[in-house]
């Protein structure tokens, strides 16, 4: 397991936290939700985001968050280990599948192809949240409103046609899958799957030891997907521990 680079929080940690209002948990039923909320601000906010990661928390917009449910801590932040990673054959054969993908990265600008394809993802694999009313300017914050270095990956087949897009975080301890999208008529070729699979090369390409997936609960269907990443690492009493199954 590589050592977490060494960023210091100390001094450089936010000098306010907020807490938001009670809301109904989107992953367990019958559980209520609550989140630390901190602003990405001052003179390094960069730097600041690394530290909070070490910390488990999540970027959205110009704000962190960390879930701080009263009554439940089934939340684990989770990293995938970039160095030790070896894909399992059925990986292997995802990456083959998508062989003719072509992935280009480019700075955090919506597209009206972007949003387009958003759209349609979560119309059909989200239409009961929030995101599904999102309008164009909407989707544009989503990808531009940010203090920190933030980019979109556009995921391209053999005839040029954008299938998928993930929109990352280069921090100095790894790379940050913030939000990814795709068609959902590709699901053949699990290319959900691959776009982590491509950012975790890219990670290893730049020197950098971890891949942040976000958030993961133990037998939620939403979440599984991350736990088939080895070695998986979670954030579990304040340590960084090897959560592979």
């Amino acid at each position: 397991m590589p050592s977490d680079p060494d960023i210091q929080t100390t001094g450089s940690l936010p000098t306010q936290l907020f807490t938001s209002p009670p809301s109904p948990c989107p992953y367990l039923d019958g559980k209520i939700e609550r989140k630390l909320i901190a602003e990405l601000s001052g003179p390094n906010p960069d730097r600041l985001y690394a530290a909070l990661s070490l910390a488990g928390f999540r970027r959205s917009h110009g704000i962190v968050y960390l879930p701080a449910c009263p009554d439940c801590n089934a939340c684990i932040p989770v990293r995938v280990d970039t160095e030790n990673y070896k894909p399992s054959r059925s990986m292997t054969r995802i990456m083959r599948k998508n062989s003719g993908t072509r992935a280009t990265e480019f700075p955090a600008r919506a597209t009206e192809e972007q949003f387009a394809l958003f759209s349609h993802y979560v119309g059909t694999r989200h239409n009961d949240g929030n995101m599904a009313e999102m309008t164009w300017r909407d989707f544009q914050f989503l990808i531009e409103e940010t203090t920190v270095t933030t980019g979109v990956v556009e995921f391209r087949d053999t005839d040029n046609r954008l299938i998928g897009a993930c929109l990352i975080d280069y921090l100095e301890t790894g790379l940050s899958a913030v939000y990814s999208f795709f068609d959902p008529s590709e699901d053949r070729s699990s290319l959900g799957s691959y776009m982590i699979l491509w950012i975790i090369e890219r990670a290893r390409e730049m020197g950098l030891p971890y891949v942040y997936l976000g958030y993961w609960i133990e037998g939620s269907r939403k979440m599984a997907y991350k736990a088939r990443f080895k070695p998986l690492e979670g954030l579990v009493e304040g340590r960084w521990i090897n959560v592979s199954q």
